[in-house]
C-alpha cells in the first residue's frame, strides 16, 4: 500500500475547479470508484464530465494520467525546495525541506484516500506509481548533486527522503482523524534519524564487545 503515495506519492489537486480538466478528473474518480478503473473508458469519462472525447485527450494522454497528472508539478515544487535550500543545509535537511514543500499541494485527504484505493486495486496502476516514485527520487538526487553533494550521499539522502514521505503519506490517508501531513512527515523524519542513531550505537557496542 505504501507505494500508492503520490505522485500526489504522488496527485496535487486539492479542490475541483470549474473547468473542463477539473470536471474530467472528478468524473473519472467517480467512475473509477464505482465501476473500477479497467471497466471505465475515456469516452464514458468525457460523457459524464459533459465534454467531448477529443477534449478529454486534450487534457490527459490517457485515462491513467487522470490519476498521475499532478506528478510533474509535485516534482517541480520539491526540486525547487532542494535547490533553494540554504547553502549551509545538509543533504538530509535539503530533502526534508522538499518534503515539507510538497505538502502545499497535498491538502485533500479524502481525495487522496479515494485515489489510493483505485491504485491499490490495479496492478498496472501500482507499477506506474512505483515508476513515478523512482523518477521523483532520481530527480531529488540530481538536485542534490547540483548543490555539490557527491555520491552515494545524494542518492541515499533522496531515497531516504522519499521513504519518509511514503510512510507519512500512508499514515495520513489511513486515518481521517490523524495528524496533518506536515506533522507526520516531521515525525517520520525524526523516527528515521532515531533508528539510524540507535543502529550506530548498537554497532559501536558490538565492536567494543
Amino acid at each position: 500500500m505504501a507505494v500508492t503515495v503520490i505522485t500526489g506519492m504522488i496527485w496535487v489537486m486539492s479542490r475541483w475547479e470549474p473547468n473542463a480538466r477539473g470536471r474530467i478528473a472528478q468524473a473519472a474518480m467517480e467512475l473509477y470508484s464505482r465501476r473500477g478503473f479497467e471497466q471505465t473508458t475515456a469516452a464514458e469519462i468525457a460523457e459524464r464530465a459533459g465534454v467531448t472525447e477529443r477534449t478529454f485527450f486534450r487534457h490527459f494522454a490517457d485515462k491513467r494520467e487522470v490519476l498521475f497528472g499532478g506528478s510533474a508539478r509535485l516534482q517541480e515544487v520539491m526540486i525547487t525546495a532542494v535547490v533553494t535550500a540554504p547553502k549551509s543545509a545538509s543533504p538530509v535537511d535539503a530533502v526534508a525541506a522538499s518534503l515539507q514543500a510538497s505538502t502545499t499541494l497535498l491538502k485533500d485527504r479524502e481525495f487522496s484516500r479515494r485515489r489510493q484505493k483505485i491504485i491499490v486495486a490495479n496492478p498496472e496502476l501500482r507499477e506506474r506509481e512505483l515508476i513515478k516514485m523512482a523518477t521523483l527520487a532520481s530527480a531529488v538526487a540530481d538536485a542534490l548533486r547540483r548543490r555539490g553533494v557527491t555520491e552515494p550521499a545524494a542518492s541515499l539522502s533522496a531515497e531516504a527522503g522519499i521513504a519518509v514521505f511514503r510512510v507519512a503519506f500512508e499514515r495520513w490517508v489511513s486515518d481521517p482523524n490523524n495528524k496533518d501531513l506536515p506533522t507526520l512527515i516531521r515525525e517520520s523524519h525524526d523516527q528515521l534519524g532515531a533508528l539510524l542513531s540507535e543502529d550506530r550505537r548498537s554497532v559501536g557496542g558490538r565492536s567494543h564487545g
